[in-house]
């Protein structure tokens, strides 16, 4: 491609390289890097995600007993990381948008290590939720919403497609990471587990995202028939008051399904274990999550391929409550809580993909990573207080109130979601 390059096409690959390389070493390449990209990636998320989001929902107990510091207060670290991924959301996706995603995530990956070093060290309750609030800041620059706006810069004609293949690997990060650090638990204790999972996050995840963002496809390919096929399929990009309403209305659907999401990453082990699972059972059991979310993905890859992303956020939460509702009759049987966590895991899994492909569809690819930035926002608080919000629940009402605001929230954000598509439906017309 690159011998028949000229004329306009020269100053296209001048415009390209002009506003990819700001910030890290990247350039267009002849190969696909769309594989690649997606596998460096997908191994570095398992890990990122294993190593900081998914700790305290193995450490929590441990942490506890060996501080003497109540349930809530180790709780209340996690709630802090989340207000920081809020506070600094805007800004990492205006500076994923200047300086690429690539120098960004090396950053973050560089501050989650040093968080998670010096988390282990911590000997009094203002350095630990200090340091959690670092972690946070860490984070924001790794995780999901960093990564999918990596995934459109490096592959802008098929965005929505890396991120649905990205999401599969991200699936096991809790399947993996729950049980490590339940045995690394077990031999090292909490402070040594987080010491190697330092370690693990910059032999791993520092490389794997150097390397995996070092390479862009080339100009031209965002007008494939593929491409132009689903862009007639989802529509143009919003604009205007609407695009600022859509924005806000997809954020709040988000949001509520943040509070799910967030007490499910921490309590859910203690959750199956009130449920009267013994502690292998409870970990074993919350680990098929991870199956059922990369089943949940592999479904939407397969068949969801040519659905609008709209009509795939309506089945995956039209299908949340129907777990939730299982799980408030199934009692102490673990079948019963097994089919939860794979039905609740699947539908999780899809909505992670219809967090970043939504956006995309509707607003397009044109300043991504500040979109997904805004609407993280009040995500991520919502998801920061929902750990503790749940646990003062427990505490104060008990744990079937607890599971009840966790039903009573997803039968919401599956009717907000009913009415946000029938809206969006009229305002560009009824096109299917």
């Amino acid at each position: 491609m690159g011998s028949r390059l000229c004329g306009n096409d020269t100053l296209v690959v001048c415009v390209h390289l002009s506003t990819t390389r700001r910030g890290s070493a990247v350039k267009p390449t002849t190969t696909d890097p769309l594989i690649p990209t997606v596998c460096a990636l997908g191994i570095a998320q398992i890990t990122a995600w294993g190593t900081s989001y998914y700790v305290v929902g193995i450490l929590a107990l441990p942490m506890a007993a060996d501080t003497g510091w109540s349930r809530t207060m180790i709780y209340l670290g996690f709630t802090v990381a989340m207000l920081a991924m809020g506070t600094v959301s805007a800004w990492a996706g205006r500076l994923i948008d200047r300086r690429g995603a690539r120098l960004t995530m090396c950053v973050g990956t560089v501050l989650t290590a040093a968080g998670l070093f010096l988390l282990s060290l911590v000997q009094s309750e203002a350095a630990y939720l200090a340091l959690w609030a670092l972690l946070g800041v860490g984070m924001r620059l790794t995780l999901y919403d960093a990564a999918f706006a990596a995934l459109v810069q490096v592959v802008p004609s098929r965005g929505r497609e890396a991120i649905s293949y990205l999401t599969l690997f991200g699936a096991f990060a809790s399947t993996v990471f729950w049980v490590v650090g339940h045995y690394f638990n077990e031999a090292f204790g909490w402070r040594g587990t987080l010491v190697a999972f330092a370690i693990i996050h910059l032999a791993v995840c520092l490389p794997l995202n150097w390397w995996g963002l070092s390479r862009r496809e080339a100009p031209g390919l965002s007008t494939t028939p593929a491409a132009e096929a689903r862009s007639a399929r989802d529509g143009p990009p919003l604009t205007g008051r609407v695009r600022t309403l859509a924005m806000l209305l997809f954020a709040l659907v988000m949001s509520m399904n943040g509070y799910i999401f967030g007490v499910v990453a921490v309590h859910l082990v203690p959750l199956f274990e009130a449920a009267g699972l013994t502690v292998a059972t409870a970990v074993w059991i919350a680990s098929m999550k991870g199956v059922a979310q990369f089943s949940g993905r592999l479904i939407e890859i397969v068949f969801g391929k040519n659905l609008r992303a709209m009509t795939v956020a309506r089945i995956a939460l039209g299908v949340l409550p129907i777990s939730f509702i299982v799980l408030w009759f199934a009692g102490g049987d673990w079948r019963a809580i097994l089919v939860f966590t794979l039905v609740m895991g699947a539908a999780q899994g899809v909505i992670t993909i219809v967090r970043g492909a939504v956006p995309l569809a509707l607003f397009g690819k044109e300043g991504y990573g500040a979109v997904l930035g805004l609407v993280a926002t009040p995500i991520v608080i919502i998801n920061a207080v929902s750990p503790t919000v749940f646990a003062l629940t427990v505490d104060r009402w008990g744990w079937r109130a607890a599971e009840m605001s966790l039903l009573s929230v997803a039968v919401v954000s599956c009717v907000a979601m009913e009415m946000m598509s029938r809206w969006y439906e009229r305002r560009r017309g009824g096109v299917k």
